[in-house]
């Protein structure tokens, strides 16, 4: 019997299909090129096809097929290896499987390199092959930003866990028990993994006074410590059945420069102000210039967006940017991130992030990640 989160979510998509006049699709996600819509439409985590056909019919090829029978959830599952691992072999057999007629449209990942299109072409003659920018794969991207019911309630899950990883690292760190950004980084991925969690969501961003200067310092993390004079910057997220947190926290010490004040003062308003402006219909290029304007006001800019959706990726639609569409609007469901920052190449950066979930009736903040005075 079939999941009902993913038979709900292949259900819509087949109706999106026979809308588009549009026979299957194929969802891949391998090595060369991740996807992890695959997991949001059958569960299977990595390194298969996902085939779904307009009538609501599904095939899924792994490389793993002891783990796809396991946590798969389709019609058909098969192994990758018996199609000599060539998806032009592996689609061609699903289509057949499915019933899908002669003639038919199927759309490829838009992220299909070009070489493998014309191979894909000359495999499958008796069908009309579609690889389109802004096609089916679109409208898959807009069902994983608006989060469902299962979704958000795994959401309040994750965000009380990740509310805990916040205060346990507050803790240590002022109690002097973790001195570097290496002691920080692997603590996270220790107690993290204690919650049941997959791991980190992304690599631990832990920056002391002497690297916070750039947006995401480079390497990650080192042996240098953290929470010394000046400006820290902590930027970390646990992902627990595929979905992660993103917050970011800063730590900064009792006795900061004039510059350095002003910085902090302004990004706590900003953080403020964003999600204030936050809720349903709001555009997200309205939210963003907000944020821009206050620090324009200020003598600051901010280089980078004010925030982005997260889910089964770290970064998802929608984006709160300078750069959105004017028409695109915040919606009940997604679930964003507000995380103003500014950054200096003396004085170091701040940024303060949380994780915001829009409702019906407003937003509601998921995480409560804070600026910490030492």
């Amino acid at each position: 019997m079939k999941h009902s989160k993913y038979s709900r979510r292949q259900a819509a998509l087949a109706d999106e299909l026979a809308k588009r006049g549009l026979g299957a699709v194929m969802v891949s996600d391998f090595e060369h090129g991740r996807d992890s819509s695959l997991r949001y439409l059958c569960g299977q985590p990595s390194d298969a096809i996902f085939i779904l056909s307009a009538k609501g019919t599904s095939a899924l090829i792994a490389w793993d097929i002891n783990m796809a029978s396991r946590l798969g959830e389709a019609d058909h599952i098969a192994a990758y290896t018996d199609f000599g691992r060539q998806p032009q072999k592996a689609l061609a057999a699903a289509l057949k499987l499915l019933d899908v007629p002669k003639g038919a449209k199927v759309a490829l990942p838009a992220s299909t390199p070009y070489p493998d299109y014309i191979d894909f072409v000359h495999a499958l003659t008796d069908f009309d092959l579609v690889c389109e920018k802004s096609g089916v794969g679109t409208f898959i991207q807009e069902m994983r930003a608006r989060k469902d019911t299962d979704e958000i309630a795994l959401y309040r899950r994750i965000a009380s866990n990740t509310d805990q990883l916040i205060d346990m690292i507050e803790k240590e760190i002022c109690a002097g028990m973790l001195l570097t950004e290496t002691d920080i980084a692997l603590f996270l991925e220790r107690e993290a993994r204690r919650m049941g969690a997959e791991g980190m969501g992304f690599e631990t961003l832990a920056a002391g006074p002497e690297r916070s200067f750039g947006i995401h310092a480079f390497p990650t993390f080192t042996n240098e410590h953290f929470a010394a004079e000046g400006l820290s910057i902590l930027d970390f997220g646990a992902r627990f059945e595929g979905y992660t947190s993103d917050v970011t926290m800063s730590f900064v010490s009792d006795s900061l420069r004039t510059e350095q004040k002003t910085m902090v003062g302004l990004v706590e308003e900003a953080h403020r102000i964003a999600v204030e402006a936050c809720g349903p219909g709001v555009p997200l290029l309205s939210v963003a210039k907000l944020v821009d304007d206050f620090f324009a006001k200020a003598g600051w800019t901010m280089p980078h967006s004010l925030g982005h959706g997260i889910g089964l990726d770290a970064h998802e639609a929608p984006t709160l940017s300078m750069r959105a569409d004017p028409s695109a609007l915040l919606e009940p469901g997604h679930i964003v991130t507000i995380e103003p920052g500014l950054y200096h190449p003396e004085f170091g950066g701040v940024r303060l992030e949380n994780d915001v979930l829009i409702t019906e009736n407003g937003a509601e903040v998921l995480t409560h990640s804070r600026i910490v005075r030492l």
